[in-house]
């Protein structure tokens, strides 16, 4: 019995190894899929809310520009790849793929963290025009994506 739950074991353990060895060399997403707006706001909702809950938007539609804007000449929506885009989908590649994702993360966190700080300390008024704004842009995106 202590045979068959070892070999089940080391069955188990090389099958996970396989899969996630093969997922090291998937053509990754350009744009995170993780990265979206739920929803846009008109400006009489975001009045109703309370600063807490604007200062959550206001840190979502950031997160959304940094990990997006940088991309737009390759993708505006998550999902197209460099193989899409037919750039090689080799190590060196991924490799500086991945670099620019651990720096645009780094950055984020920074930012991140100085808005937790002092952004409680902003005008209401324009905590909100600043989200709408970033929603517009947003928006924008999605045009942006019809002239191509």
């Amino acid at each position: 019995m202590k045979t068959k739950i070892i070999l089940f074991s080391i069955g188990l353990f090389l099958i996970t190894g396989i899969s996630f060895a093969q997922n090291k060399n998937e053509p990754k997403s350009i744009i995170s899929e993780k990265v979206a707006i739920k929803k846009y706001h008109t400006k009489e909702e975001l009045e109703r809310m309370q600063k807490g809950e604007l200062l959550f938007l206001y840190m979502e539609r950031i997160e959304v520009l940094i990990k997006t804007l940088p991309y737009i000449a390759f993708a505006t929506k998550p999902g197209v790849t460099m193989t899409t885009l037919g750039i090689p989908n080799d190590s060196d590649n991924r490799k500086i793929l991945d670099n620019q994702f651990e720096a645009t993360d780094d950055y984020y966190e920074a930012t991140t963290e100085f808005h937790k700080k002092i952004l409680p300390y902003s005008d209401t008024s324009k905590l909100i025009s600043a989200i709408i704004f970033y929603e517009e842009i947003m928006k924008s995106l999605h045009e942006y994506s019809a002239y191509h």
